[in-house]
Protein backbone atom coordinates (compact mmCIF):
# COMPACT_ATOMS: atom_id res chain seq x y z
CA UNK A 1 0.00 0.00 0.00
CA UNK A 2 1.34 3.15 -0.82
CA UNK A 3 1.69 6.39 1.61
CA UNK A 4 -0.92 8.39 -0.06
CA UNK A 5 -3.25 5.40 0.53
CA UNK A 6 -2.03 5.05 4.10
CA UNK A 7 -2.24 8.49 5.05
CA UNK A 8 -5.65 8.29 3.46
CA UNK A 9 -7.19 5.29 5.54
CA UNK A 10 -5.42 7.02 8.77
CA UNK A 11 -7.32 9.86 7.94
CA UNK A 12 -11.07 8.06 7.37
CA UNK A 13 -10.06 6.46 10.46
CA UNK A 14 -9.62 9.32 12.43
CA UNK A 15 -12.32 10.97 10.88
CA UNK A 16 -14.70 7.92 11.82
CA UNK A 17 -13.23 7.99 15.24
CA UNK A 18 -14.07 11.40 15.82
CA UNK A 19 -17.60 10.88 14.68
CA UNK A 20 -17.79 8.26 17.14
CA UNK A 21 -16.69 10.32 20.17
CA UNK A 22 -19.10 13.26 19.40
CA UNK A 23 -21.91 10.50 18.84
CA UNK A 24 -20.58 9.41 22.82
CA UNK A 25 -20.41 12.74 23.77
CA UNK A 26 -24.02 13.71 22.57
CA UNK A 27 -25.31 10.32 24.67
CA UNK A 28 -23.24 10.88 27.60
CA UNK A 29 -24.63 14.43 27.56
CA UNK A 30 -28.82 13.52 26.85
CA UNK A 31 -30.67 16.36 27.50
CA UNK A 32 -33.18 16.45 30.66
CA UNK A 33 -35.87 14.43 30.34
CA UNK A 34 -39.51 15.53 29.25
CA UNK A 35 -41.85 14.41 32.53
CA UNK A 36 -45.26 13.98 32.60
CA UNK A 37 -47.03 13.25 35.55
CA UNK A 38 -50.62 11.19 35.11
CA UNK A 39 -52.53 11.21 38.25
CA UNK A 40 -55.69 8.97 38.30
CA UNK A 41 -58.60 10.71 40.78
CA UNK A 42 -59.63 7.93 43.12
CA UNK A 43 -58.42 4.80 41.29
CA UNK A 44 -57.72 1.80 43.74
CA UNK A 45 -54.34 -0.75 44.40
CA UNK A 46 -56.68 -3.58 42.91
CA UNK A 47 -58.30 -1.81 40.07
CA UNK A 48 -55.56 -2.62 37.49
CA UNK A 49 -54.67 -6.20 36.33
CA UNK A 50 -51.02 -6.06 36.68
CA UNK A 51 -51.64 -5.07 40.94
CA UNK A 52 -54.78 -7.69 40.88
CA UNK A 53 -54.42 -10.21 38.48
CA UNK A 54 -58.42 -11.10 39.67
CA UNK A 55 -59.24 -7.38 38.94
CA UNK A 56 -63.38 -7.55 37.45
CA UNK A 57 -61.59 -4.10 35.22
CA UNK A 58 -59.64 -4.51 32.15
CA UNK A 59 -56.49 -2.20 32.03
CA UNK A 60 -54.67 -3.37 29.00
CA UNK A 61 -53.14 0.01 28.55
CA UNK A 62 -52.09 0.34 32.14
CA UNK A 63 -51.28 -3.54 32.42
CA UNK A 64 -48.70 -2.49 29.07
CA UNK A 65 -47.06 0.45 30.77
CA UNK A 66 -46.25 -1.68 33.68
CA UNK A 67 -44.38 -4.07 31.57
CA UNK A 68 -42.32 -1.13 30.23
CA UNK A 69 -42.30 0.38 33.79
CA UNK A 70 -40.95 -0.02 37.15
CA UNK A 71 -43.98 -0.92 39.65
CA UNK A 72 -44.05 0.24 42.99
CA UNK A 73 -45.76 -2.15 45.06
CA UNK A 74 -45.34 -0.12 48.70
CA UNK A 75 -46.35 3.54 47.10
CA UNK A 76 -48.56 6.25 49.26
CA UNK A 77 -50.22 8.91 48.69
CA UNK A 78 -49.45 11.23 51.95
CA UNK A 79 -53.40 11.62 52.21
CA UNK A 80 -55.88 9.49 51.45
CA UNK A 81 -58.09 12.25 50.15
CA UNK A 82 -57.81 14.66 46.67
CA UNK A 83 -56.72 18.14 47.69
CA UNK A 84 -54.33 17.25 50.39
CA UNK A 85 -52.30 14.89 48.07
CA UNK A 86 -52.23 17.29 45.09
CA UNK A 87 -50.52 19.56 47.51
CA UNK A 88 -47.74 17.26 48.61
CA UNK A 89 -47.06 16.43 45.10
CA UNK A 90 -46.56 19.97 44.09
CA UNK A 91 -44.77 21.26 47.02
CA UNK A 92 -42.97 18.38 48.31
CA UNK A 93 -44.89 18.85 51.84
CA UNK A 94 -47.25 17.31 53.95
CA UNK A 95 -50.39 19.10 53.25
CA UNK A 96 -50.75 19.40 57.14
CA UNK A 97 -48.40 21.86 57.83
CA UNK A 98 -50.41 24.29 55.62
CA UNK A 99 -53.23 26.15 56.76
CA UNK A 100 -55.83 23.15 55.65
CA UNK A 101 -55.45 21.16 58.34
CA UNK A 102 -57.84 18.05 57.30
CA UNK A 103 -60.08 17.56 54.70
CA UNK A 104 -60.43 19.26 51.07
CA UNK A 105 -61.23 22.35 49.54
CA UNK A 106 -64.62 22.80 47.41
CA UNK A 107 -64.93 24.00 43.92
CA UNK A 108 -64.93 27.64 45.85
CA UNK A 109 -62.35 26.98 48.31
CA UNK A 110 -59.50 29.60 48.79
CA UNK A 111 -55.88 29.68 47.27
CA UNK A 112 -53.81 27.15 49.07
CA UNK A 113 -50.40 27.35 47.90
CA UNK A 114 -48.81 30.57 49.61
CA UNK A 115 -46.86 32.88 47.08
CA UNK A 116 -43.74 32.12 48.55
CA UNK A 117 -43.94 28.27 47.99
CA UNK A 118 -42.06 26.58 45.63
CA UNK A 119 -43.48 24.32 43.37
CA UNK A 120 -42.31 21.80 41.41
CA UNK A 121 -43.32 23.19 37.96
CA UNK A 122 -41.58 26.21 39.49
CA UNK A 123 -38.53 24.78 40.16
CA UNK A 124 -38.84 23.16 36.50
CA UNK A 125 -39.57 26.25 35.04
CA UNK A 126 -36.59 27.76 36.49
CA UNK A 127 -34.10 25.07 34.93
CA UNK A 128 -35.44 25.65 31.29
CA UNK A 129 -38.95 23.96 30.96
CA UNK A 130 -41.68 24.69 29.89
CA UNK A 131 -44.38 23.58 32.40
CA UNK A 132 -48.19 22.75 32.03
CA UNK A 133 -51.29 21.43 34.16
CA UNK A 134 -54.89 19.52 32.45
CA UNK A 135 -56.81 18.21 34.92
CA UNK A 136 -58.35 19.00 38.24
CA UNK A 137 -56.80 21.30 40.10
CA UNK A 138 -58.86 21.12 43.19
CA UNK A 139 -55.85 23.69 45.18
CA UNK A 140 -58.01 26.35 45.44
CA UNK A 141 -58.79 29.79 43.40
CA UNK A 142 -58.59 33.28 44.94
CA UNK A 143 -61.79 34.15 42.56
CA UNK A 144 -62.78 37.91 42.70
CA UNK A 145 -66.10 39.02 45.15
CA UNK A 146 -68.68 41.15 43.86
CA UNK A 147 -67.93 44.80 44.90
CA UNK A 148 -69.44 45.50 48.41
CA UNK A 149 -68.85 41.48 49.58
CA UNK A 150 -65.39 41.88 50.70
CA UNK A 151 -66.34 42.36 54.05
CA UNK A 152 -68.77 39.40 54.31
CA UNK A 153 -65.90 37.33 54.63
CA UNK A 154 -65.84 38.30 58.18
CA UNK A 155 -69.03 36.44 58.47
CA UNK A 156 -67.40 33.34 57.87
CA UNK A 157 -65.43 33.70 61.25
CA UNK A 158 -61.78 33.73 61.34
CA UNK A 159 -59.90 30.98 59.78
CA UNK A 160 -56.72 29.61 58.31
CA UNK A 161 -58.32 28.91 55.15
CA UNK A 162 -62.19 29.40 53.26
CA UNK A 163 -62.90 25.98 51.93
CA UNK A 164 -65.87 27.41 49.89
CA UNK A 165 -67.20 31.05 49.73
CA UNK A 166 -71.10 31.48 48.62
CA UNK A 167 -71.14 31.77 44.92
CA UNK A 168 -73.70 34.68 44.84
CA UNK A 169 -71.03 36.51 46.21
CA UNK A 170 -68.94 35.76 43.31
CA UNK A 171 -67.55 37.78 40.05
CA UNK A 172 -67.45 35.75 37.71
CA UNK A 173 -66.62 37.98 34.92
CA UNK A 174 -63.46 38.76 36.33
CA UNK A 175 -60.29 35.82 36.17
CA UNK A 176 -59.47 34.65 39.57
CA UNK A 177 -56.29 34.96 41.40
CA UNK A 178 -53.59 32.39 42.75
CA UNK A 179 -54.08 30.10 39.67
CA UNK A 180 -51.57 27.68 38.34
CA UNK A 181 -50.20 30.49 36.25
CA UNK A 182 -48.88 31.83 39.42
CA UNK A 183 -47.24 28.61 40.37
CA UNK A 184 -45.68 28.16 37.58
CA UNK A 185 -47.77 26.72 35.02
CA UNK A 186 -46.89 28.31 31.48
CA UNK A 187 -50.42 26.78 30.49
CA UNK A 188 -53.44 25.52 32.44
CA UNK A 189 -56.47 23.97 31.20
CA UNK A 190 -58.68 22.84 34.66
CA UNK A 191 -61.79 22.14 36.34
CA UNK A 192 -61.63 23.84 39.34
CA UNK A 193 -62.28 20.85 42.03
CA UNK A 194 -63.81 17.34 41.86
CA UNK A 195 -66.31 16.71 38.70
CA UNK A 196 -69.15 16.21 41.35
CA UNK A 197 -68.10 19.53 42.90
CA UNK A 198 -69.60 23.10 41.66
CA UNK A 199 -68.82 25.00 39.49
CA UNK A 200 -68.87 22.75 36.53
CA UNK A 201 -66.83 24.85 34.25
CA UNK A 202 -63.40 25.23 32.62
CA UNK A 203 -60.34 27.81 33.06
CA UNK A 204 -57.55 27.71 30.25
CA UNK A 205 -54.71 29.80 31.42
CA UNK A 206 -56.63 30.82 34.46
CA UNK A 207 -59.50 32.39 32.74
CA UNK A 208 -63.20 30.83 32.34
CA UNK A 209 -63.52 29.54 28.68
CA UNK A 210 -67.02 30.42 29.44
CA UNK A 211 -69.47 31.59 32.59
CA UNK A 212 -71.13 29.54 34.62
CA UNK A 213 -74.64 31.30 34.45
CA UNK A 214 -76.89 28.41 34.75
CA UNK A 215 -78.14 26.18 37.80
CA UNK A 216 -78.01 22.56 37.69
CA UNK A 217 -79.99 20.53 39.37
CA UNK A 218 -77.66 17.67 40.55
CA UNK A 219 -77.56 13.95 39.73
CA UNK A 220 -78.15 10.83 40.93
CA UNK A 221 -78.64 12.34 44.78
CA UNK A 222 -79.80 9.30 46.31
CA UNK A 223 -76.74 7.25 45.68
CA UNK A 224 -74.84 7.75 48.43
CA UNK A 225 -72.25 9.53 46.43
CA UNK A 226 -71.70 6.91 43.86
CA UNK A 227 -72.94 6.09 40.42
CA UNK A 228 -73.25 9.39 37.96
CA UNK A 229 -73.65 11.57 41.49
CA UNK A 230 -72.85 14.91 41.04
CA UNK A 231 -74.15 18.22 43.51
CA UNK A 232 -76.51 20.64 42.24
CA UNK A 233 -74.80 24.39 41.45
CA UNK A 234 -73.44 26.76 38.98
CA UNK A 235 -72.80 24.96 35.30
CA UNK A 236 -71.50 26.68 31.79
CA UNK A 237 -74.40 26.05 29.54
CA UNK A 238 -71.66 24.17 27.11
CA UNK A 239 -70.12 22.29 29.93
CA UNK A 240 -71.03 18.04 29.17
CA UNK A 241 -69.65 15.63 32.56
CA UNK A 242 -69.44 13.14 29.56
CA UNK A 243 -66.78 14.74 27.50
CA UNK A 244 -64.64 16.03 30.86
CA UNK A 245 -62.40 12.76 30.14
CA UNK A 246 -61.98 13.59 26.49
CA UNK A 247 -61.15 16.71 26.59
CA UNK A 248 -58.13 16.90 29.21
CA UNK A 249 -56.61 14.11 27.05
CA UNK A 250 -56.93 15.92 24.19
CA UNK A 251 -55.78 19.11 25.45
CA UNK A 252 -52.74 17.31 26.96
CA UNK A 253 -52.32 15.66 23.91
CA UNK A 254 -51.81 18.76 21.70
CA UNK A 255 -49.78 20.07 24.72
CA UNK A 256 -47.41 17.11 24.33
CA UNK A 257 -47.39 17.58 20.04
CA UNK A 258 -47.10 21.08 20.19
CA UNK A 259 -44.06 20.64 22.38
CA UNK A 260 -42.00 17.82 21.30
CA UNK A 261 -40.76 19.93 18.26
CA UNK A 262 -39.42 22.63 20.51
CA UNK A 263 -35.73 22.53 21.74
CA UNK A 264 -36.95 23.15 25.80
CA UNK A 265 -38.20 19.99 27.83
CA UNK A 266 -41.49 20.09 29.26
CA UNK A 267 -43.44 18.79 31.93
CA UNK A 268 -47.26 17.92 31.94
CA UNK A 269 -49.06 17.63 34.69
CA UNK A 270 -52.21 15.36 33.88
CA UNK A 271 -54.73 15.31 37.20
CA UNK A 272 -57.88 13.66 35.42
CA UNK A 273 -60.82 13.93 37.33
CA UNK A 274 -61.88 10.21 37.16
CA UNK A 275 -62.61 7.42 37.64
CA UNK A 276 -63.88 9.93 41.10
CA UNK A 277 -67.67 10.40 40.98
CA UNK A 278 -69.02 11.26 38.68
CA UNK A 279 -68.84 7.64 36.85
CA UNK A 280 -70.11 8.33 33.67
CA UNK A 281 -68.68 5.78 31.17
CA UNK A 282 -69.83 6.46 27.44
CA UNK A 283 -71.93 4.27 25.63
CA UNK A 284 -69.12 2.64 24.19
CA UNK A 285 -68.25 1.66 27.44
CA UNK A 286 -71.44 0.82 29.51
CA UNK A 287 -71.42 -2.51 30.65
CA UNK A 288 -68.38 -3.44 29.42
CA UNK A 289 -66.87 -4.51 32.97
CA UNK A 290 -67.67 -7.03 35.79
CA UNK A 291 -67.37 -3.81 38.06
CA UNK A 292 -70.56 -1.56 37.12
CA UNK A 293 -70.24 1.62 36.18
CA UNK A 294 -67.23 2.44 38.64
CA UNK A 295 -65.43 -0.46 36.13
CA UNK A 296 -67.03 0.79 33.09
CA UNK A 297 -65.69 3.83 33.74
CA UNK A 298 -62.53 2.75 35.00
CA UNK A 299 -61.87 0.81 31.60
CA UNK A 300 -62.54 4.07 29.57
CA UNK A 301 -59.56 6.40 31.58
CA UNK A 302 -57.65 2.88 30.86
CA UNK A 303 -58.64 3.53 27.08
CA UNK A 304 -57.69 7.58 26.79
CA UNK A 305 -54.71 7.42 28.68
CA UNK A 306 -53.83 4.40 26.27
CA UNK A 307 -54.75 6.68 23.56
CA UNK A 308 -52.32 9.91 25.16
CA UNK A 309 -49.54 7.80 25.12
CA UNK A 310 -50.03 6.73 21.69
CA UNK A 311 -49.88 10.31 20.94
CA UNK A 312 -46.27 10.45 23.08
CA UNK A 313 -44.92 7.86 21.19
CA UNK A 314 -46.20 9.65 17.54
CA UNK A 315 -44.65 12.57 19.01
CA UNK A 316 -40.96 11.25 18.85
CA UNK A 317 -40.01 12.38 22.56
CA UNK A 318 -41.05 9.16 24.29
CA UNK A 319 -37.48 7.58 24.41
CA UNK A 320 -36.29 10.77 26.18
CA UNK A 321 -39.45 11.48 28.16
CA UNK A 322 -39.86 10.57 32.29
CA UNK A 323 -43.73 9.19 32.65
CA UNK A 324 -45.39 8.43 36.22
CA UNK A 325 -48.73 7.18 36.71
CA UNK A 326 -49.98 7.01 39.83
CA UNK A 327 -53.64 7.53 42.24
CA UNK A 328 -54.46 10.77 44.47
CA UNK A 329 -55.56 8.00 46.85
CA UNK A 330 -57.67 4.88 47.17
CA UNK A 331 -60.93 3.89 45.92
CA UNK A 332 -64.67 4.43 46.81
CA UNK A 333 -65.84 1.47 47.07
CA UNK A 334 -67.85 0.31 49.75
CA UNK A 335 -68.38 -3.35 51.19
CA UNK A 336 -71.57 -4.04 49.46
CA UNK A 337 -69.98 -3.56 46.16
CA UNK A 338 -67.74 -5.90 47.11
CA UNK A 339 -70.68 -8.45 47.92
CA UNK A 340 -72.30 -7.45 44.54
CA UNK A 341 -69.60 -7.51 42.15
CA UNK A 342 -66.92 -9.83 43.43
CA UNK A 343 -64.37 -6.95 42.74
CA UNK A 344 -61.50 -5.83 45.36
CA UNK A 345 -60.89 -2.14 44.38
CA UNK A 346 -58.77 -1.86 47.07
CA UNK A 347 -57.47 -5.62 46.71
CA UNK A 348 -56.25 -7.46 49.94
CA UNK A 349 -56.14 -4.01 51.68
CA UNK A 350 -58.43 -2.60 54.23
CA UNK A 351 -60.61 0.43 54.20
CA UNK A 352 -61.18 2.50 51.40
CA UNK A 353 -60.34 6.29 50.43
CA UNK A 354 -60.36 8.80 53.35
CA UNK A 355 -58.97 6.27 55.55
CA UNK A 356 -56.34 5.95 57.39
CA UNK A 357 -56.25 1.91 57.00
CA UNK A 358 -54.31 0.73 53.81
CA UNK A 359 -57.04 0.99 51.27
CA UNK A 360 -57.13 4.52 51.87
CA UNK A 361 -53.76 5.52 50.69
CA UNK A 362 -51.57 2.90 49.21
CA UNK A 363 -51.77 3.46 45.79
CA UNK A 364 -50.88 1.95 42.28
CA UNK A 365 -47.47 3.58 41.13
CA UNK A 366 -45.70 3.29 37.80
CA UNK A 367 -42.54 4.96 36.63
CA UNK A 368 -41.39 4.74 32.96
CA UNK A 369 -38.11 6.34 31.94
CA UNK A 370 -35.75 4.49 28.80
CA UNK A 371 -32.67 3.94 29.32
CA UNK A 372 -32.42 4.54 33.09
CA UNK A 373 -35.36 2.31 34.38
CA UNK A 374 -35.34 -1.58 33.82
CA UNK A 375 -38.92 -2.58 32.26
CA UNK A 376 -41.25 -4.62 34.09
CA UNK A 377 -39.17 -4.27 37.39
CA UNK A 378 -41.02 -4.04 40.34
CA UNK A 379 -40.15 -2.03 43.62
CA UNK A 380 -40.91 -2.68 47.16
CA UNK A 381 -39.35 0.60 48.26
CA UNK A 382 -41.82 2.27 50.70
CA UNK A 383 -42.42 5.49 49.24
CA UNK A 384 -44.59 8.54 48.73
CA UNK A 385 -46.10 10.99 46.79
CA UNK A 386 -44.54 14.10 48.69
CA UNK A 387 -41.15 12.59 47.00
CA UNK A 388 -41.60 14.05 43.48
CA UNK A 389 -39.96 17.71 44.17
CA UNK A 390 -36.55 15.76 45.63
CA UNK A 391 -36.70 13.41 42.50
CA UNK A 392 -36.77 15.96 40.04
CA UNK A 393 -34.33 17.87 41.79
CA UNK A 394 -31.70 15.17 41.71
CA UNK A 395 -32.68 14.44 37.94
CA UNK A 396 -31.48 18.25 37.43
CA UNK A 397 -28.61 18.70 39.56
CA UNK A 398 -30.56 21.31 41.57
CA UNK A 399 -30.31 21.41 45.81
CA UNK A 400 -33.27 22.21 47.79
CA UNK A 401 -32.89 24.92 50.35
CA UNK A 402 -34.84 25.95 53.26
CA UNK A 403 -38.44 24.79 53.50
CA UNK A 404 -38.21 23.66 50.29
CA UNK A 405 -39.93 20.13 49.77
CA UNK A 406 -39.64 19.21 53.69
CA UNK A 407 -41.26 15.78 53.14
CA UNK A 408 -39.70 14.87 49.97
CA UNK A 409 -37.27 12.57 49.32
CA UNK A 410 -35.70 11.31 45.73
CA UNK A 411 -35.82 7.89 44.47
CA UNK A 412 -33.81 8.57 41.65
CA UNK A 413 -31.27 5.30 42.85
CA UNK A 414 -34.06 3.03 43.35
CA UNK A 415 -35.39 3.78 39.86
CA UNK A 416 -32.12 3.16 39.01
CA UNK A 417 -32.09 -0.49 40.54
CA UNK A 418 -30.32 0.19 44.13
CA UNK A 419 -32.20 -2.36 46.89
CA UNK A 420 -34.92 -0.68 48.85
CA UNK A 421 -34.20 1.38 52.07
CA UNK A 422 -36.13 -0.04 54.83
CA UNK A 423 -34.99 2.85 57.33
CA UNK A 424 -37.33 6.17 55.97
CA UNK A 425 -40.56 7.00 57.59
CA UNK A 426 -43.55 8.47 56.43
CA UNK A 427 -46.70 9.37 57.57
CA UNK A 428 -50.37 8.94 56.21
CA UNK A 429 -53.42 11.45 57.07
CA UNK A 430 -56.49 10.32 57.10
CA UNK A 431 -59.62 12.66 55.97
CA UNK A 432 -60.48 13.45 59.63
CA UNK A 433 -56.92 14.47 60.43
CA UNK A 434 -55.89 11.14 61.66
CA UNK A 435 -52.22 10.59 61.76
CA UNK A 436 -50.48 7.24 61.06
CA UNK A 437 -47.02 6.38 60.87
CA UNK A 438 -45.08 3.73 58.30
CA UNK A 439 -41.54 2.59 58.95
CA UNK A 440 -40.19 -0.55 57.83
CA UNK A 441 -42.55 -3.32 58.12
CA UNK A 442 -44.63 -1.15 60.90
CA UNK A 443 -47.26 0.73 61.39
CA UNK A 444 -48.76 2.95 63.75
CA UNK A 445 -52.42 4.64 63.14
CA UNK A 446 -52.54 7.42 65.95
CA UNK A 447 -56.46 6.79 67.23
CA UNK A 448 -58.91 4.06 66.85
CA UNK A 449 -60.88 3.03 63.94
CA UNK A 450 -60.52 4.12 60.20
CA UNK A 451 -60.60 8.14 60.90
CA UNK A 452 -62.20 8.36 57.09
CA UNK A 453 -65.10 6.88 55.51
CA UNK A 454 -65.00 2.86 56.72
CA UNK A 455 -67.13 2.08 59.72
CA UNK A 456 -66.24 2.36 62.80
CA UNK A 457 -64.84 6.03 61.73
CA UNK A 458 -63.69 7.35 65.33
CA UNK A 459 -63.40 5.34 68.74
CA UNK A 460 -62.91 6.86 71.78
CA UNK A 461 -60.15 4.74 73.62
CA UNK A 462 -61.37 2.89 76.64
CA UNK A 463 -60.39 4.91 80.20
CA UNK A 464 -56.81 3.39 80.35
CA UNK A 465 -57.06 1.07 77.12
CA UNK A 466 -54.91 1.48 74.16
CA UNK A 467 -55.34 4.48 72.00
CA UNK A 468 -54.12 3.96 68.76
CA UNK A 469 -53.52 0.48 66.50
CA UNK A 470 -50.42 -1.39 65.12
CA UNK A 471 -49.48 -3.36 62.54
CA UNK A 472 -47.21 -5.34 61.28
CA UNK A 473 -47.50 -5.42 57.38
CA UNK A 474 -45.32 -7.97 56.29
CA UNK A 475 -46.98 -10.87 57.84
CA UNK A 476 -50.55 -8.96 58.14
CA UNK A 477 -51.28 -6.42 55.15
CA UNK A 478 -54.73 -6.77 55.80
CA UNK A 479 -54.16 -5.35 58.94
CA UNK A 480 -56.08 -8.07 60.53
CA UNK A 481 -54.37 -8.44 64.15
CA UNK A 482 -53.84 -5.17 66.21
CA UNK A 483 -50.56 -5.43 68.34
CA UNK A 484 -50.49 -2.25 69.80
CA UNK A 485 -51.26 -3.70 73.56
CA UNK A 486 -48.69 -6.34 73.33
CA UNK A 487 -46.08 -3.88 71.81
CA UNK A 488 -45.91 -0.66 73.92
CA UNK A 489 -42.02 -0.03 73.46
CA UNK A 490 -42.77 -0.64 69.44
CA UNK A 491 -45.88 2.05 69.76
CA UNK A 492 -43.67 4.66 71.96
CA UNK A 493 -41.20 4.57 69.52
CA UNK A 494 -43.11 5.13 66.64
CA UNK A 495 -45.05 8.20 68.99
CA UNK A 496 -41.46 9.42 69.27
CA UNK A 497 -40.40 9.22 65.32
CA UNK A 498 -44.23 11.10 64.42
CA UNK A 499 -43.95 13.89 66.80
CA UNK A 500 -40.28 14.14 65.50
CA UNK A 501 -41.39 14.60 62.03
CA UNK A 502 -44.87 16.82 63.07
CA UNK A 503 -42.36 19.19 64.37
CA UNK A 504 -39.15 19.46 62.03
CA UNK A 505 -39.07 17.60 58.55
CA UNK A 506 -39.43 13.75 57.15
CA UNK A 507 -35.91 13.50 55.57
Amino acid sequence: MNYQKQCALIGNSIVALSFLMIVASCIKKQEPPNIIYILADDLGYGDIGAYNPDSKIATPNLDRFANQAMRFTDAHSPSSVCTPTRYGILTGTYCWRSRLKQGVLMGYGQSLIEQEELTVAELLKKSGYTTGIVGKWHLGLDWILKDGMEDSLESLGEKPIHTNLPPAWIDFSIPPKNGPKTHGFDYSYILPASLDMEPYCYLENDTLTSLPTVIDPGNDLNTGATGAFWRSGLISPDFDFYKVLPTFIEKASQFVIEHSKADKPFFLYLPLAAPHTPWVPTSEFQGSSGAGQYGDFTQMVDKYIGDFLQTLEASGVAGNTLVIFASDNGPYWKSEFIENYGHRSAAHLRGMKADAWEGGHRIPFMVRWPGKVAPGSTSDQLTSLTNLMATVAEILGVELKGNVGVDSRSIVDVLKGSKSDNKISIIHHSSMGMFAIRQGDWKYIDGLGSGGFSIPRIIEPAEGGQKGQLYNLKNDPGEKLDLAADSLDRVNGLLVELERIKSGRAK
